[in-house]
C-alpha cells in the first residue's frame, strides 16, 4: 500500500481533529485533489528536491508535493494543524519537515544554507492575509539572485493581476514593477471559490515567479522600493506631487530621470522607475 493510500481523505482528517479555517488567519482549505496535483505539477520537477511550503494547514497540497517526490519543509504557525501534519510525516518517513512558526519571521536563506543544496522552490497556497507581505519580502531579498529558484503561489486573483500587470493598466502598481524588475512572472490558471472549504468570496489564481540572474534595469533595490512607495502611495496624483514624499525636489528628480512632471505613476514603465530610482539615489546622497 502506498503512502498516499495509507492516509485518510482530507475531509476525515479535518473532522477527526476538529479543524476549522480561521478567517483571522486568512485560511481556506484546498481539498480538491485534482487541483492540488495540478499545482504541484506546475512547480516543475520536484523529485528529491527540498521544497518550501508556507501554511500547509491540514496538508492537501503537502500530500501532492510529496506524491511528486519532493522533500517538503512545511512552515505552519497554527498549532492546531500539527497533529494532522504529523500523520502525513509518518506516512512519508524522512520526506516532511514541519517548522512551527511565522513565515514572515522566517530566515529562509539560513534554512537553505543549512540544507546545503542550493536555491529551492517555494510552492504554497498562501494564507490571504499574509500573501502580499510575504511575496514582497521575497522579491526584495538581497543579495540577488535570491535563496529561491521559483515561486509557485496561490493568491487572490486581484493580487495575481497586480503581479502580472502591464504598464498603463488599472492593476499596474508597485507590486507589478517590483516583481517584473528582476523576475519573470506568469499567471498559470484560476482556482474557483468552490474548490475551497470554506468557499471564499473571491476567485484565486496560481502565479509562477522565476528570478532572473540580473535585473532588467539598473537600480538600487532600496531606492526603487522608496520611489515605488511614494509614486503609488498617491497614484491619482501627478508625479510632481506624489514624489514630494521622497524629500528631494521632485522637478529635479523627474528632469534627471527624463520623465514628464505631469505623468502619473501607472503610466511609467519599469525602465522609467529604474531611472527615477537612480536619480533619487544620486540626489539623496549628493
Amino acid at each position: 500500500m502506498s503512502s498516499k493510500e495509507r492516509l485518510p481523505p482530507l475531509r476525515e482528517v479535518i473532522a477527526k481533529h476538529g479543524l476549522m479555517a480561521k478567517k483571522s488567519l486568512g485560511q481556506n482549505f484546498l481539498l480538491d485533489l485534482n487541483l492540488t496535483g495540478r499545482i504541484a505539477r506546475a512547480a516543475g520537477a520536484l523529485a528529491d528536491r527540498p521544497v518550501l511550503e508556507i501554511g500547509p494547514g491540514p496538508g492537501g497540497l503537502t500530500r501532492a508535493l510529496l506524491s511528486q517526490g519532493a522533500e517538503v519543509i512545511a512552515v505552519e504557525r497554527d498549532p492546531r494543524f500539527l497533529p494532522a501534519l504529523a500523520e502525513i510525516q509518518a506516512a512519508y518517513p524522512g520526506k516532511l519537515t514541519i517548522v512551527e512558526g511565522d513565515a514572515l519571521e522566517l530566515d529562509e536563506a539560513a534554512l537553505v544554507q543549512k540544507i546545503g543544496r542550493g536555491p529551492m522552490p517555494v510552492v504554497a497556497n498562501l494564507p490571504y492575509n499574509v500573501a502580499t507581505p510575504l511575496v514582497v519580502k521575497w522579491l526584495e531579498y538581497e543579495p540577488w539572485p535570491p535563496w529561491f529558484d521559483s515561486l509557485t503561489l496561490m493568491f487572490q486573483r486581484e493580487v495575481a493581476d497586480r503581479l502580472a500587470a502591464q504598464v498603463d493598466t488599472s492593476a499596474y502598481g508597485r507590486l507589478s514593477v517590483l516583481a517584473q524588475w528582476r523576475s519573470n512572472v506568469k499567471r498559470l490558471f484560476d482556482v474557483p471559490p468552490q474548490a475551497f472549504v470554506p468557499a471564499p468570496k473571491v476567485t484565486s489564481a496560481i502565479v509562477r515567479i522565476e528570478p532572473l540572474a540580473q535585473a532588467r534595469a539598473e537600480a538600487s533595490r532600496p531606492d526603487l522600493s522608496r520611489v515605488l512607495s511614494a509614486a503609488f502611495g498617491q497614484r491619482r496624483k501627478m508625479l510632481r506631487q506624489s514624489l514630494k514624499a521622497l524629500g528631494v525636489p521632485p522637478e529635479l528628480l523627474l528632469e534627471k530621470a527624463g520623465l514628464e512632471p505631469t505623468a502619473r505613476a501607472e503610466t511609467i514603465s519599469l525602465d522609467g522607475f529604474a531611472a527615477l530610482a537612480r536619480a533619487y539615489g544620486a540626489l539623496s546622497r549628493a
